[in-house]
């Protein structure tokens, strides 16, 4: 716990330090002044250097800082290409195999197999940075790294073999249940499942599935296929998050050998650290909870450049008091969210080992955190958003395409407002009224 007690005081640091270019923000933008016959003038916006992720700090751990540095590094790529990311509804090959080579979809593989092992707040702080250039790239980062969790859990040379491919990426799929029947050596598994993010580059396919589907107490599996033994159905087509290319996938009587499955809930790490040993559904809703805020404070800085306005102007919509008044509150609002997302993954951590109803109420929590960090960072682009004005609507503003990623990103089940009834249930000595949480 020393490591990340050293690490929690740096992240803590890097939030005091966060957002220095959004003092400047303000924006609600006069057609008189700024008529939309020049929609043009908001892809100013939406540059390269216009949507930075967090800084890397002097006192930031050396891996940190390497990974914080791979993603700005990638800002110019995902500027040029982000055009591509509509009309295709998946990122380019080129945005792809450049996240994968930086390393962004292997950073919860255990050290032992060569993976950074990072800690959960050095993971959140990553998918922030990359969903402040966009929130496509830092959805597919949060899964793709969330998922490379799993070599905590499979058989060690298992998980060798599979991320010995550079650019491994386990595309994760949990709305849904196949039907996985057993037989000697595995399971014949078949079944449809949705949001399949990353599906057009995905090496591994994972899908949970039931040995009785038609019993609902039945465990659930979690199967991993590949790719040839799965079929990509073309049916993303979204208002938000288009560029992640989350397609429905569907497998017929495919054989999974048993030691590439392993139970969803209730599961045994093979590797000793703490992130292995904590529970399964919360960190899984912990590895996209970055996304929403990155998106967020995107929109902030996107916001504060299109407030400079421009020459000709009479008056600059930063100079503006109820504009000033807004991103004030926006901020304090971003930071807020943030800040118990932190306190519940310190309590998460803490209760691990501690268990009982200890665990079941850090669970709990964790969950909650994740659903008001998502309407929070919704609320902040929203309002960002209405003092932007009509500028706001045209597809080369990046307030727009804010707006629909974090909408989006928001409809997951990881952040659903159901959560608030689980927490509610457990403070007025209820059962949670479900397990999976």
């Amino acid at each position: 716990m020393a490591a990340e007690t050293t690490f929690f005081a740096t992240f803590s640091e890097w939030i005091q330090d966060l957002g220095e270019a959004d003092d400047q923000a303000a924006a609600e933008l006069n057609l008189e002044e700024n008529p939309m016959r020049d929609p043009g003038y908001a892809a100013k916006a939406d540059g390269p250097t216009a949507r930075p992720g967090p800084e890397v700090n002097a006192g930031d751990p050396a891996h940190v800082c390497r990974v914080l540095e791979a993603v700005q590094a990638l800002a110019p790529l995902i500027a040029a290409q982000r055009n591509a990311f509509d009309s295709g509804r998946r990122l380019p090959d080129a945005v792809f195999a450049a996240l994968a080579d930086a390393g962004l979809f292997r950073l919860w593989l255990p050290q032992a197999l060569g993976g950074p092992e990072l800690s959960p707040f050095a993971f959140m702080r990553v998918v922030e940075a990359a969903s402040a250039l966009d929130g496509s790239v830092g959805w597919l980062v949060g899964n793709g790294a969330g998922m490379s969790r799993i070599g905590g859990y499979l058989d060690e040379a298992v998980a060798r073999e599979w991320y010995a491919d550079p650019r491994a990426f386990v595309a994760s799929a949990t709305g849904a249940v196949g039907t996985a029947t057993a037989v000697a050596g595995g399971y014949r598994v078949s079944g449809r499942w949705p949001f399949g993010s990353g599906a057009h580059h995905a090496t591994r396919f994972m899908a949970l599935a039931s040995v009785r589907p038609d019993d609902p107490a039945s465990p659930l599996l979690c199967c991993y296929l590949g790719r040839a033994d799965v079929t990509i159905l073309d049916n993303w087509h979204v208002s938000g998050l288009r560029g992640t290319g989350s397609c429905d996938f569907e497998a017929r009587d495919i054989f999974v050998p048993a030691a590439h499955a392993h139970p969803f809930l209730g599961l045994q790490p093979t590797q000793p650290g703490l992130l292995y040993r904590m529970p399964p559904s919360s960190v899984f809703a912990w590895s996209i909870c970055g996304v929403p805020l990155g998106i967020a404070s995107g929109a902030m800085t996107s916001f504060a450049e299109l407030a400079k306005g421009r020459s000709g102007n009479r008056t600059a919509l930063r100079d503006r008091e109820i504009v000033q008044a807004t991103v004030g509150r926006t901020r304090a609002m971003l930071r807020a969210a943030r800040a118990l997302l932190i306190d519940a993954m310190t309590e998460l951590m803490a209760a691990t080992d501690t268990g009982g109803q200890r665990l079941v109420e850090a669970r709990a929590d964790i969950r909650i955190a994740n659903a008001h960090a998502a309407e929070t960072a919704t609320s902040v682009t929203e309002m960002l958003a209405a003092s932007a004005g009509a500028v706001a609507i045209f597809e080369t503003c990046a307030l727009e395409r804010a707006v629909g990623d974090v909408r989006a990103a928001a409809k997951h089940i990881a952040m659903s407002p159901n959560n608030y009834v689980t927490a509610g249930r457990l403070a007025l000595g209820l059962d949670p009224g479900t397990a999976r949480f």
